[in-house]
């Protein structure tokens, strides 16, 4: 009987990753809930088990007493404790190991639909795909293996509630560190990315090892590791960007494929106004916009695209409504462009402050260049819509710019060019294969 106990001691505890001393604890606790019924009013009960031995002793009220006097109630009893204690110390045991696991990918099988959600049985605890956390267009048939990033862990009426995720960010990056060596070796960091699921992403790299390529090493020989990434999601296509401390590389690099033509920083706005020619204008926005969105999210930057056309006339509107104010001259205009203000609509959004801090200027003089662009921004509004209501074209393109870009896969692009950062349709991004 003692080794026996033994043995199903260490069965219990492998069985459900329960320490063993735990389940020994909990034996004891059932027998002596046990030993309690049995002799009612009885508070001096003692029961201890031998860890080496298995051997049990028990005693009421000073006096030794065998288990195995009990009646069947008492041991009705002491199952019933039993079965309730090592449930909770189970459940204990798989909270704190998904928590554990929190932000890494887990593999399961698909169950059942519940609503919209998705139940995967990951073996010891069954956890939700819901359908907000699930890649659109993506469907899962019952007993498929599902690959998801636990994204909480939650007790739920006395029951361990395992969330995962296949849209959240986090995923691709768990993701990047299980296919590409470099990154889970901290090599390659990854020090940016956006994402739009089961559309597109932005993956900013930077390789702390000179002698290793950081978008090299991402992408793979022939993508083979990119490859693995993006038959996994479905096919969504993935950017992998170069990262630079420079924020104007780093914006440039963030909307290849297209090429930028110049690019001016606007600090007090955190607005970064970016030139590219005509035939490179809807292969910067991207499908809808999304190229734009994506840049602006990765780099922390609010991104607006303009023709050179636009930005000229910009700056010449600018220039001219400015130089009217008594006072102004040359290098005041100048110090203007050069903080990135490229427009009288972004003097009028950073107001007189920023004038008199960082230029020096008189606050007087400061509040008559501000309020002359006010007065040019009204007309320009008003020009704006006048275009707009006879089909004109609307200014600067925005995120809702709708923008078919054929040009968005070119087909030249390999691997050794700094615009892959994998662009669609070469070589290096199997994305677009």
């Amino acid at each position: 009987m003692n080794q026996e106990l033994l043995r199903i001691v260490d069965n219990l505890a492998r069985d459900k990753n329960i320490d063993k001393e735990t389940v020994f604890e909990d034996l004891e606790a059932a027998m002596l809930s046990a030993i309690r019924k049995a002799n009612m009013g009885t508070d001096d009960v003692v029961v201890k088990i031998d860890r080496q031995t298995g051997s049990i002793t028990a005693a009421v009220d000073g006096k030794p007493m065998s288990v195995r006097d009990l009646g069947r109630i008492a041991a009705q009893t002491a199952k019933q404790v039993m079965i309730q204690r090592i449930r909770e110390a189970e459940r204990d045991s798989i909270f704190d190991e998904y928590l554990e696991r929190k932000g890494q990918i887990v593999t399961g099988r698909s169950v059942r639909w519940e609503g919209g959600s998705l139940v995967v049985d990951l073996g010891r605890v069954e956890a939700i795909l819901p359908k907000s956390e699930q890649i659109p267009g993506e469907s899962h048939g019952v007993e498929e293996r599902i690959r998801a990033m636990v994204l909480d862990v939650r007790e739920h009426h006395s029951q361990v509630k395992v969330i995962l995720s296949r849209t959240h960010p986090d995923f691709i990056r768990a993701m990047f560190e299980l296919e590409v060596p470099e990154v889970a070796e901290k090599i390659i960091e990854i020090k940016a990315l956006a994402r739009e699921a089961g559309y597109r992403t932005k993956v900013a790299v930077n390789s702390l090892d000179p002698k290793v390529d950081a978008v090299g090493a991402c992408v793979g020989i022939r993508g083979s590791r990119i490859k693995n990434i993006v038959d996994e999601l479905g096919g969504e296509k993935i950017d992998i960007v170069r990262w630079n401390d420079s924020s104007k590389l780093l914006i440039a690099n963030s909307l290849k494929p297209a090429e930028v033509t110049e690019i001016a920083l606007g600090f007090e706005l955190g607005r970064a106004t970016v030139v590219v020619t005509d035939d490179q204008l809807s292969l910067a926005i991207g499908k809808r916009g999304q190229n734009v969105r994506l840049a602006a999210r990765l780099t922390g930057w609010d991104i607006d695209i303009l023709t050179p056309n636009e930005f000229n006339a910009a700056l010449d509107v600018l220039e001219k409504a400015i130089r009217q104010v008594d006072g102004v001259d040359s290098t005041i205009v100048d110090q203007i462009v050069a903080m990135g203000m490229v427009s009288v609509m972004d003097v009028e959004e950073v107001g007189p402050e920023p004038l008199i801090n960082e230029l020096k200027l008189e606050r007087e003089l400061a509040q008559r260049i501000v309020s002359r662009c006010v007065e040019e921004a009204r007309k320009v509004a008003e020009q704006q819509a006048a275009n707009s209501r006879k089909g004109g074209r609307k200014g600067a393109p925005t995120d809702e710019t709708p923008a078919e870009a054929p040009a968005e896969t070119p087909e030249t692009a390999t691997p050794s060019q700094e615009s892959t950062d994998a662009p669609e349709g070469g070589p290096s991004d199997p994305a677009a294969q």
